[in-house]
């Protein structure tokens, strides 16, 4: 295939093409970084969430879900340190008037020298080949650690300059390694400074009486205040988790690269209460569990990694990213954050209430500690995406596919008769029947058996399965495999526990 930008840019295009998503208000010219997701898209989603449910919710008898609202009291985000401390650094290019984030031009800048690693380590496997040990080589090649050595003091000037909030040292980084704009390729930059991501609305009928509020910029605050009604409520004793999923918004100055940032997204969260004191042990837990999660779905374990965080947030002891492989490099996925007392303990001192939990075990009262996991649904989404887009040659054609596992697949079956008479329409009908309360399915008979396996292919379903006269005479079908392209005769009784067993939520346990 072409390189990882033509990739890329073919994702997308097919994402819209066979209705994954779209651009949001695209009749008005579209609403920058601001997605739709249609028919297909819709049920991508909800089965990544479903599952992410399924592993955090149903398979850990101490953790429980939670479903808060997007508003809520503006303290809330004084307490939690989004008014003060929620901001990007920005910076601006005279000559192109385009804005960028500082951080972000830094990283991009890190990437390219990763890149370079990435490079030296693909020539020495080809010299080296089968006796190529890529761990030795890239703690040893003298390049390779010159190129590391570099990263490394970048990002820590970067994130001690942060650290202390000398915006001029992080410009003075940006002009020494010579960042140019990529619209004029100039180094003509403004200072930098800080810009507050939250969106801000009113919350009554005038606007002398109306109240100041938030969209919520996370959703781990709503788990946060409601902390004692779930653990008094469902008789929850520490260690216990709280999970969430839910939209939060972002005012993102620079969003790009399709939904990897948007300005309205959704979280995928689990807070998780620990005794002070025991929070590292379940820090190291969480890393392992979630990354488990993620190569559960046969994901290459190549294409993820760790990024322990050098710059901790405010509200964090430990901190750490599962980074994934997009066809743009590697990237934030999912964080797991130590997040100490930080919240529950501001939350209490703003609200003038105790939120303290009573451990009968050591017949003492104490602020729990607080493990988070976090990852975005539309990243996810968009891991899912991008990594099962394949081209192939068969049979001297051209083959698009979507290898999307089986459990998350938007379409799990699609039912064709080969023709549109001799009854073969009203017996894959009944086939439907079979299925569809259990399995989303689609009904098709508009052109040729081969065009339309191809159209299921491109959207990930799969199972075909094909409607023939020998399924009037023995009530047998053809079904066909997405992924090995095999066909198999299979009676119709047989069907539900086929493609049953194909979807099963215990094949990724």
């Amino acid at each position: 295939m072409a390189n990882y930008e033509e990739v890329f840019k073919k994702v997308v295009a097919h994402a819209k093409e066979y209705g994954f998503i779209f651009q949001s208000s695209e009749l008005y010219d579209g609403l920058a970084a601001v997605y739709d997701y249609g028919p297909n898209g819709s049920e991508l989603k909800n089965n990544i969430r479903n599952y992410w449910w399924k592993s955090m919710v149903n398979m850990n008898e101490n953790i429980v879900g939670l479903d808060s609202s997007i508003f809520m009291h503006p303290t809330t985000w004084k307490a939690s340190g989004h008014v003060d401390a929620f901001n990007d650094p920005l910076i601006d290019n005279k000559d192109s008037k385009k804005r960028y984030r500082a951080d972000v031009l830094i990283e991009d800048y890190v990437a390219k020298i990763e890149g370079k690693i990435e490079k030296e380590v693909k020539k020495a496997i080809k010299r080296f080949g089968d006796s190529f040990d890529k761990e030795q080589f890239v703690g040893t090649n003298p390049r390779v650690l010159g190129y590391k050595s570099k990263c490394m003091s970048i990002m820590q000037r970067f994130s001690e300059a942060m650290a202390a909030n000398k915006l001029d040292d992080v410009k003075t980084l940006i002009k020494e390694l010579g960042i140019v704009c990529p619209v004029s390729g100039t180094k003509n930059w403004t200072d930098v400074r800080q810009f507050n991501l939250m969106f801000k609305t009113q919350m009554g009928s005038t606007a002398d009486g109306a109240s100041d509020l938030y969209l919520r910029p996370e959703t781990a605050q709503g788990i946060f205040v409601n902390f004692l009604n779930v653990q008094k409520t469902a008789r929850m004793k520490i260690p216990f988790g709280i999970a969430q999923t839910g939209k939060a918004f972002r005012n993102e100055i620079v969003a790009r690269q399709f939904i990897f940032r948007m300005r309205e997204f959704e979280q995928m969260e689990m807070q998780f209460f620990v005794r002070p004191g025991k929070e590292m042990k379940w820090y190291e837990h969480w890393k392992d569990s979630r990354m488990k999660w993620h190569l559960s779905l046969g994901i290459d374990k190549e294409l993820f990694r760790f990024h322990d965080h050098d710059n901790l947030a405010h509200y964090a002891n430990a901190a750490c990213d599962i980074e994934f492989k997009f066809p743009f490099g590697f990237k934030e996925l999912e964080g797991i954050h130590s997040r100490t007392d930080f919240d529950l303990k501001s939350h209490q001192k703003h609200s003038g209430r105790k939120v303290q939990y009573f451990d009968p075990e050591i017949n003492e009262s104490y602020i729990p500690y607080v493990v988070e996991t976090s990852i975005g649904l539309d990243r996810m989404f968009l891991t899912i995406l991008s990594n099962s887009y394949k081209e192939e040659k068969v049979n001297g054609e051209n083959r698009l596919v979507l290898s999307i596992p089986a459990l998350l697949a938007p379409v799990k079956a699609a039912v064709l008769p080969l023709t549109k008479k001799d009854g073969l329409p009203e017996k894959a009908r009944e086939i439907l029947s079979l299925l569809q309360c259990d399995f989303l399915c689609q009904y098709e008979e508009k052109d040729s058996i081969g065009k339309r396996y191809r159209r299921q292919d491109a959207i990930g379903t799969p199972y075909c399965i094909t409607v023939d006269h020998q399924s009037l005479e023995d009530n047998t079908v053809t079904v066909r495999d997405r992924d090995t392209m095999a066909q198999e005769r299979v009676a119709i009784d047989r069907l539900y526990t086929l493609v049953s067993k194909k979807v099963d939520f215990r094949n990724y346990l």
